[in-house]
């Protein structure tokens, strides 16, 4: 039996998470993850995804937030770290300190909401990744090369070529991204040690964040209903969490073997 539930708060966090989602994490998923040999291979993978969701965001803000030959203004994750809190009214606002070559980023950068949500995502991906690496490194497991799950290209390779359609489809799949992580971090937190259990439910509240983010942009860059992507990339996500899947990852599917 599981421990205790999870509290009202976060009961109420992941409803309209699991009312998203086209299926639950399968239970043969969560037998497989919860087993003391897989932890060290568990966390070095999320390591990864919180790299990789804030490496997106950051091809986001390239992209879709500064003219093309600008850039290369905004050379890598660095620069976030520099950033103070964002303001309110969604400027974007630099340390005293900041160079430069800086300085003219945030002159260069659009103040839209893809730019203020994108930057918060990354500044606490950032901020995750570098948790997860203080837990590892406490229980000495090192940050090791590990394969990526075949999830995030599994959504990926169905992303449509034309604009605005290709930015929608992208931030549909943050969101799913982000939901899923949300819902598994809450389905394998009372199967952890007590550290690992508070640390995963720390996660849920900026996670359910991301995936409102997410979906809200794609929505505003769609100007009309996007029911219909949605439903294709939920269907498109369920099935890769429910098929066979020769990996043991942060987002595989059903381990092969334990039908």
């Amino acid at each position: 039996m599981e421990s205790s539930p999870l509290n009202t708060e976060f009961s109420q966090l992941l409803a309209p998470i699991l009312g998203f989602l086209h299926c639950a994490t399968p239970d043969e998923w969560l037998a497989e993850a919860r087993k003391p040999e897989h932890l060290a291979a568990l966390l070095v993978d999320h390591a990864n995804c919180e790299m990789k969701a804030a490496m997106s965001a950051h091809r986001l803000v390239r992209r879709y937030c500064l003219p093309k030959d600008k850039r290369k203004l905004l050379p890598n994750l660095d620069f976030y770290k520099s950033l103070d809190a964002l303001p309110e009214k969604g400027e974007v606002l630099g340390k005293q300190a900041l160079t430069e070559d800086n300085r003219r980023v945030f002159d260069e950068l659009a103040k839209n909401e893809l730019l203020v949500k994108m930057v918060r995502l990354i500044q606490e991906e950032l901020h995750h990744f570098e948790q997860v690496l203080e837990i590892m490194a406490a229980r000495d497991i090192a940050y090791a090369t590990l394969s990526a799950s075949r999830y995030a290209g599994g959504l990926l390779r169905h992303v449509r070529t034309h604009e605005p359609a290709a930015i929608v489809d992208r931030l549909i799949i943050g969101a799913y991204i982000e939901a899923r992580s949300c819902e598994r971090f809450a389905r394998l937190a009372p199967w952890l040690d007590d550290e690992l259990a508070r640390f995963y439910l720390s996660l849920l509240r900026s996670e359910a964040r991301h995936y409102q983010d997410y979906l809200g942009l794609a929505r505003d860059y769609a100007g009309r209903s996007i029911d219909d992507r949605v439903a294709f990339f939920g269907a498109r996500e369920a099935e890769l969490i429910t098929s066979p899947d020769d990996q043991l990852r942060f987002h595989s599917g059903v381990p092969t073997g334990s039908h």
